[in-house]
């Protein structure tokens, strides 16, 4: 027997593999050209809806970033942008139309006027929401609405102005003195409730009619009786939730400036006056507190310097002036 009939008989298997043709590579290179497909579309879009000098800006931005960044330009974001910013371009007077070719490296000014315009605008706007609010809120009120007559509202030039009246046989206050009636004190709190709405500030105001102490007015008199009830109406509005920093003055007019200057003696020319000030007033207000502030304190030095030991002390008023002095005020 030959050796090739006795060697052993080796049968090899060959395995085939899997289908590589259907792997999931394919697709993410496929979703990848997707993806690049639709950023070139959306760039050749904005290329070409983008104006001339806005595409400069662009590309200005690109070469020199900082020096954009930091002198403006339509490239650093402007009010003719595509995507429209809110508000008036206020680096602009107005009727004035800017140039496509403008310079991109033009610094802009901010026009002041315009700026301080637009703020009185809205401010006046405010005001005006908040007398038709302090009406309504009258209106709903029952209590208030009886004492609709005595409530006077009005927009002046320095602000809101709201007054409050005396009637014939409904005072505000006990006759001759600065303790409030109930329904005045009412009517402040409900006032004092709405006045934090806005942030202006406020000065209060008293007046009293023409008619004197029977002391005179070297002692107690319509002055100091007319702050006393602007003082005592400040305390009200306070209780009522009005802050109290919110106050930037309080004064007594006396007599000084009538409601009905034809009729001196008139219940009307007794009022309390509280003035929302807008933001002219409540600066000049304020320049007017600190003249007062500096004068007074020049006075003190100077006094210092003539050797003067201290300022002299003036007494407050008592509470009930002519009772003390045994005679009956002349007035209410």
């Amino acid at each position: 027997m030959s050796d090739d009939s006795q060697r052993p008989i080796v049968i090899k298997k060959i395995k085939k593999g899997g289908h590589g043709a259907h792997g999931g590579a394919w697709k993410i290179a496929y979703a990848d050209f997707v993806t690049a497909m639709m950023a070139f579309f959306l760039l050749m879009w904005l290329l070409g809806s983008t104006a001339k000098g806005d595409l400069n800006g662009i590309a200005e931005y690109f070469a020199t970033p900082l020096k954009v960044a930091m002198q403006g330009g339509s490239g650093s974001g402007d009010a003719s942008s595509v995507i429209k910013g809110g508000g008036t371009d206020l680096s602009r007077k107005a009727g004035q139309v800017k140039k496509v070719d403008e310079p991109v490296n033009k610094k802009k000014t901010i026009n002041l006027e315009a700026a301080k315009a637009e703020l009185k605008r809205q401010e006046a706007a405010r005001l005006v929401g908040l007398k038709e609010k302090l009406e309504r809120t009258i209106d709903a009120n029952p209590l208030l609405k009886q004492f609709k007559k005595q409530l006077m509202l009005d927009i002046t030039k320095e602000g809101l102005r709201i007054q409050i009246v005396d009637e014939q046989n409904r005072p505000m206050f006990d006759s001759g003195g600065a303790h409030l009636k109930p329904y005045t004190q009412v009517i402040l709190r409900e006032i004092g409730k709405v006045l934090n709405e806005v942030d202006n500030r406020i000065t209060l105001s008293g007046h009293t009619d023409a008619t004197p102490y029977s002391g005179g007015e070297k002692g107690y008199s319509n002055w100091e009786l007319s702050a006393d009830r602007a003082n005592a109406s400040r305390r009200e509005l306070v209780a009522g939730g009005m802050g109290d920093g919110k106050v930037l003055r309080v004064v007594g007019l006396a007599s000084a400036v009538p409601f009905d200057p034809a009729n001196p003696s008139s219940p009307i020319n007794r009022r309390i006056s509280i003035l929302i000030m807008n933001r002219e007033a409540e600066e000049a207000v304020t320049e007017a507190n600190k003249a007062d502030l500096a004068a007074q304190g020049k006075k003190d030095v100077e006094g210092a310097l003539r050797g003067d030991s201290a300022r002299p002390v003036v007494p407050l008023a008592p509470a009930s002036p002519a009772k003390e002095a045994g005679v009956v005020p002349a007035r209410h």
